[in-house]
């Protein structure tokens, strides 16, 4: 499976923003973000020119793509899929990513970051309505139930996250009840708090 190796703190610090890919550490000081707020590269304090049409409409579609953990085939279909949903484009575009089963698992607080849930899922540690699913990218629907499987209730990562995460909230979608969380419904745009733009998205990929 494709999937970005290299620093996650250096897609921060190209968008100029907490994108949390990091879990814990994004919290703390020792966030690149509160360190050196500064675009990667030997150049980049020197980077100072104001961004606009094309170059904003990009910068944000590769903020949504990072935050997620997708890469641009994905995404795109992603993209596409909303286009022929009815509904505005943009809001369904991050509705179908929010509904992604490595992102539930992240925003449940069983695990510390998105690309931690991703390797959760992989490695089998959650069922979806009392069936194994491994598939990070799956999409769950109102009404599905996302729990952890009993053997993997001692897991360290998962407790750990649990304890981790207590204070950060779940967001009204879904509900937590010890080690399962359920879909109370789809994700609207105001229950998905993500500094973003998605409209810009749109005009991207609709040049």
């Amino acid at each position: 499976m494709a999937r970005y190796n290299g620093p996650a703190c250096r897609l921060c610090r190209r968008e100029g923003m907490k994108l949390y890919l990091k879990g814990e550490r994004c919290y703390t000081e020792k966030c690149a973000i509160e360190k050196r707020n500064t675009p990667p590269g030997q150049h980049g304090r020197a980077r100072k020119a104001k961004m606009v049409g094309y170059g904003v409409q990009l910068r944000e579609k590769q903020k949504v793509k990072r935050i997620y953990g997708v890469l641009e085939d994905q995404f795109r279909r992603y993209f596409e899929q909303a286009d022929r949903t009815r509904g505005i484009t943009g809001e369904t575009l991050l509705q179908l990513l929010e509904r992604r089963l490595d992102n539930a698992v992240y925003r449940l607080g069983f695990a510390t970051s998105r690309a931690q849930g991703r390797q959760l899922v992989l490695h089998g540690h959650f069922l979806v309505n009392g069936k194994k699913v491994d598939v990070p990218s799956y999409s769950l629907k109102s009404g599905d139930v996302v729990s952890v499987r009993e053997s993997s209730r001692e897991n360290t990562s998962i407790v750990h996250a649990m304890d981790e995460v207590k204070g950060r909230g779940i967001p009204e979608w879904l509900t937590l009840d010890g080690s399962a969380g359920k879909v109370m419904g789809l994700p609207t745009r105001e229950q998905i708090n993500l500094p973003v733009q998605e409209q810009l998205i749109v005009e991207l990929y609709s040049k």
